[in-house]
């Protein structure tokens, strides 16, 4: 590809107050309207704070922002620029914006989690959202360490992280998340908690998993849900949620002595081999890993403990390391041992196999970090909480957007999404009186994808029945 005109002969000018750079924040924004947000936000959100009025407009301008791909509360100002203005009302400043985030409490913040939960259930509601949630739903819980270079945050301090599958230090905020999918939906996130930077992993876990799990019944996970999490949340606690809530749970089980002797315990016949269709990434063998064994044994766990002991199945799956390799040969087969404590009542090599499939939530956190939570915009602890709330309900909305509009979209990441749906120009025409019509770019490559969106949020929703 080559420019077409020399540079003296090309000029620039930001003059046209007809175009808008976002065209598909349109069907976005319309489905929000049909889901209520705004609703919801004045039936739940009190802010006894002059700056916390009008919390139903700051909050939408908000959303908006980050659906654009604001990822800072001076980004927010993306939502006002050409005819936008022509397109929607009531949009606030970027000053505006921070300073109705600062005025937020913690209670504020459990507020608008409260209006993330029934705007979920909502969305679920009016788009195919989670496909099959009536069958089976995984529930996957999940916190990372996100790293903060201010020196004025507050609540940063130092905790583990993994990056390139070694783990160090990071100073940061640690945001706990919960997300739920199907075999055949992409993950969305039923809730979140900012926490401290040097908070321990399991804390707050059990009543956050509890929560989570409401949130996905109402979102219409009917069927079975199984709870999926790493070994920072092998505690009683969380366990006990599952259990009273009446859902199945898979949790990466830490290695300590009494689990290495339930292994040493397991009958050398009863190793299954596997062989993986794609290969698994192995952090502790730091390597990638195409077949290994697997086998399962009964173990009680937190037996110190009547209120927690809970007996149930230990999963176990084996590869060789191949660190104890050397030159002179191997006398005998060592292995790496990762076991899994679950109730899962499917067979052996599916039960594993789910549990692997953990590694979605890498996905929805890894969409939040390329998109709205790339930044912590705040010195306020308060402010990113709610920032961090409002960053899933966008996430959220992005997803049901993917799902009205194609196949490939239903499962795409949030990136994409904003590339081929939100960030698209329009010229913005009238066409008789009250008519407007946006014209956009000809052979866009999704354009049908767009309307497909377009109109399913702008057709007349479906009568009721008498």
């Amino acid at each position: 590809m080559r420019l077409l005109h020399a540079a003296v002969r090309t000029e620039a000018a930001f003059d046209d107050e007809n175009l808008v750079s976002c065209a598909g924040l349109v069907p976005i924004m319309r489905l929000a309207e049909r889901c209520g947000l705004a609703g919801l936000v004045d039936e739940h959100v009190d802010v006894d704070h002059p700056c916390g009025v009008n919390a139903p407009f700051k909050i939408s301008s908000i959303v908006a922002g980050m659906a654009a791909g604001a990822d800072s509360i001076d980004d927010l100002d993306v939502i006002r620029h050409g005819g936008m203005s022509r397109l929607f009302d009531q949009m606030r400043a970027p000053s505006t914006l921070g300073s109705f985030l600062r005025a937020c409490s913690w209670g504020t913040v459990r507020q608008v989690e409260a209006v993330s939960r029934a705007m979920l259930s909502r969305l679920a509601g009016h788009t195919p959202l989670l496909p099959g949630a009536d069958q089976v739903a995984y529930l996957d819980v999940d916190s990372s360490q996100k790293r903060i270079y201010g020196p004025g945050k507050q609540g940063a301090g130092f905790g583990h992280t993994k990056i390139q599958g070694k783990s160090v230090l990071v100073r940061g905020l640690s945001p706990l998340i919960g997300a739920v999918c199907t075999p055949v939906a992409a993950p969305v996130i039923t809730g979140t908690r900012l926490r401290g930077g040097s908070a321990n992993t399991a804390r707050g876990a059990g009543s956050f998993v509890a929560e989570q799990i409401t949130t996905a019944r109402a979102a219409g996970c009917t069927g079975e849900i199984i709870v999926r999490a790493d070994s920072g949340y092998y505690t009683g606690k969380v366990v006990a949620a599952c259990r009273r809530a009446g859902v199945r749970f898979s949790i990466t089980a830490r290695m300590d002595a009494k689990i290495r002797r339930a292994i040493a315990e397991i009958p050398e016949s009863t190793w299954t081999p596997i062989r993986y269709p794609k290969a698994v990434w192995d952090d502790d063998a730091g390597r990638w890993v195409s077949d290994a064994q697997i086998a399962e044994t009964t173990y009680t766990a937190f037996e110190s403990s009547t209120k927690y002991r809970t007996t149930a199945r230990l999963v176990v799956r084996r590869v060789k390391d191949q660190n104890t390799v050397t030159d002179q040969g191997q006398l005998f087969c060592a292995w790496r041992y990762h076991a899994v404590f679950t109730d899962n009542p499917h067979e052996l090599v599916q039960a594993e196999g789910e549990h692997r499939d953990h590694a979605i939530i890498e996905q929805v956190i890894s969409d939040l970090n390329d998109g709205p939570l790339a930044h912590l915009p705040s010195a306020s602890f308060v402010a990113n909480a709610c920032w961090l709330v409002l960053a899933a309900v966008c996430h959220n909305l992005l997803r049901a957007a993917g799902a009205l509009a194609s196949v490939f979209h239903t499962r795409a990441r949030g990136a994409t999404l904003r590339r081929h749906l939100v960030n698209i120009p329009a010229r913005l025409a009238r066409h008789g009186r009250g008519h407007l019509v946006l014209h956009l770019p000809e052979h866009w490559p999704w354009a049908d994808a767009w309307t497909g969106l377009f109109t399913a949020t702008h057709r007349a929703p479906p009568a009721l029945a008498a």
